[in-house]
């Protein structure tokens, strides 16, 4: 899943961004500094358990794909729906793969006892869900409006309202994630984790459409964000490729 390279003015834009970006200050202590460890399946014989499995319709219920149903009663917020399409280079639909995606309530906090700032918690409201693309590579997910929160990377640091996207392939060592953001949030030029992201339109596919047909009266707002795996329109991952 290697990007194909694109030019910012006259210069090649890097395919992504450096794993030691000082604005966003905790990424100088995870990224790794080691070349990945191969591994010899002859060797180990149980590493090729990291080969598989597929995810199938069993492994996924009604209430996976809707978060608002989750729980005895209603979570508060701005109730959403997400959809899109998981696409490769070529624009042909991924079929059969396990989207998850995890995000804060409505009030900017994560249902994760790491996750002490003040701001409620909802007890109608985990904040995960998953499903499988559809054979024209279609997700969707039902879900409240994530609220911004602090996060003490620098003075008066502030995360644009996101949700964050997990993609399966056919192993689990084939794993992407990634984020998406919201349309007009004042807080984009104050995200450093967005502002990694350097080739703008990189950054700009990173950000869902709010969409007006997918919306529904008296009920919720519609986006619609879609997925590129590879290539010139790849959508950003959190590894490189």
């Amino acid at each position: 899943m290697r990007a194909a390279a694109r030019r910012l003015g006259s210069r090649p834009a890097p395919e992504h961004p450096a794993r030691e970006f000082a604005p966003y200050r905790s990424s100088a202590l995870r990224h790794p500094h080691r070349p990945p460890v191969g591994i010899d399946h002859r060797a180990d014989p149980e590493a090729v358990e990291l080969r598989g499995p597929a995810f199938g319709v069993t492994d996924i219920t009604d209430l996976d794909a809707d978060l608002t149903r989750q729980h005895a009663g209603e979570p508060l917020g701005e109730r959403i729906t997400v959809t899109g399409r998981i696409l490769d280079r070529t624009g042909r639909p991924v079929r059969g793969q396990l989207v998850e995606i995890w995000q804060a309530n409505a009030s900017g906090r994560y249902a994760h006892q790491r996750d002490q700032h003040p701001a409620p918690l909802d007890p109608h409201f985990t904040g995960v869900g998953r499903c499988l693309t559809d054979d024209e590579g279609r997700y969707g997910f039902t879900t409240v409006k994530p609220g911004a929160y602090p996060w003490r990377n620098h003075h008066n640091a502030w995360r644009p309202a996101h949700i964050h996207f997990s993609l399966f392939g056919s192993a689990f060592t084939q794993r992407l994630i990634t984020q998406m953001y919201f349309p007009g949030d004042p807080l984009f030029p104050y995200d450093p984790i967005l502002g990694s992201v350097t080739d703008p339109a990189a950054r700009a596919r990173l950000v869902a459409a709010y969409d007006h047909e997918l919306s529904r009266p008296e009920w919720c707002l519609g986006y619609r964000w879609d997925i590129v795996l590879d290539g010139p329109s790849a959508t950003w991952i959190e590894e490189g490729r």
